[in-house]
């Protein structure tokens, strides 16, 4: 079975509540209904909701299935100010201030997971992704044990020319420009999670470079390295390979000639690119020249699920991303059920 197949799968087995703050796009209310109607996630879509009506009858989409919550009257709008205006004040904000803030669709979609009325969120296709992390970083928090949120693309190899199939996790391709070497560890840990619980399989991590097993010295060598060995003294159980050239990562008999000691043997599952211009163009070249499909910017390290989209995202990729947040928020729920919360 195909990787995001069985991504859909685990989404319809425990579909969760996803909301959704940009329903005066046509694809964005095309994807919802359609992840409802598949029963890969239990959509809550925020907004204005006269325009969000005119949009679907204008387009012919028939919003059943889809709840919608409008933040001018739901009964939750008050709340979520209190809520609001407790978390911001230290940064200066008033009342006043946090109740006109939660009537922002953005805002209060984030707010509804933080407390709880929602498992994740989505948005992407109309907002930056500026404006998208900083307020999943603001609203939700980082995770316990991170430093930093990151973000990964879960890139598909699933046609039938690609010698490598599967799903493989590229991080990070799309946020942290130029981390050191505490912060690629962190971004190396968040990815190995994500592999976790997104490809069903334990994680195999490459730490990449031009460098494979100390055949070049070079400070930005070095600096993988380093962030290499701190994961592997916070994880000891985790397979990871030091500094590694992209062919050793992937092709087992290249990993046997180069790094015959090595647990990920040529079979990494996750990729961690040295910085930002490394990752985007690695990902941008195994989507336009080796056909990968690629889902994401997700994002990883943050407190309960949030995902970014591309503004130029199909329907099909909204779809996706709402299937992607489902399993994350499976994932969050059974750690905290294993941390004894509740």
């Amino acid at each position: 079975m195909k990787a995001l197949n069985r991504i859909l799968d685990r989404a319809r087995h425990s579909p969760r509540r996803i909301a959704l703050c940009e329903g005066e796009d046509e694809r964005i209310l095309r994807a919802a209904v359609r992840a409802a109607k598949d029963g890969i996630a239990r959509i809550l879509l925020v907004g204005d909701r006269q325009a969000i009506t005119s949009t679907a009858a204008t387009h012919g989409v028939d919003l059943a299935g889809v709840e919608l919550i409008d933040p001018a009257d739901s009964s939750l709008t008050g709340s979520l100010a209190e809520a609001l205006h407790a978390l911001r004040e230290r940064k200066g904000m008033t009342r006043e201030q946090a109740e006109q803030a939660v009537r922002e669709p953005l805002c209060f979609a984030n707010l509804l997971v933080r407390e709880g009325h929602a498992d994740g969120s989505v948005a992407g296709a109309v907002h930056t992704t500026a404006d998208v992390v900083r307020t999943a970083i603001q609203l939700l928090g980082v995770a316990p044990g991170c430093r930093l949120v990151s973000s990964f693309f879960l890139m598909m190899l699933c046609k039938p020319f690609h010698s490598l199939k599967g799903g493989i996790i590229f991080s990070d391709c799309g946020l942290v420009i130029e981390p050191d070497a505490d912060e690629l560890a962190d971004i190396a840990m968040a990815a190995a999670d994500s592999a976790e619980s997104l490809l069903g399989e334990p994680p195999r991590v490459a730490m990449l470079s031009f460098s494979t097993s100390g055949s070049a010295r070079h400070g930005n060598v070095e600096k993988v390295v380093q962030a290499a060995r701190r994961v592997k003294a916070q994880r000891p159980a985790l397979a990871i390979d030091e500094d590694v050239q992209l062919d050793a990562a992937i092709v087992a008999e290249i990993a046997e000639r180069k790094l015959p000691g090595s647990r990920v043997r040529g079979n990494a599952n996750v990729l961690i690119f040295p910085d930002l211009e490394a990752g985007n163009i690695g990902y941008k070249l195994a989507e336009r020249i080796g056909g990968a499909e690629a889902i994401g910017p997700l994002l990883q390290g943050l407190a309960k699920p949030a995902n970014d989209l591309s503004r130029g995202c199909s329907v099909d990729d909204i779809y996706h991303v709402i299937a992607v947040t489902t399993v994350q928020a499976q994932a969050a729920d059974s750690r905290r059920r294993s941390a004894g919360g509740d």
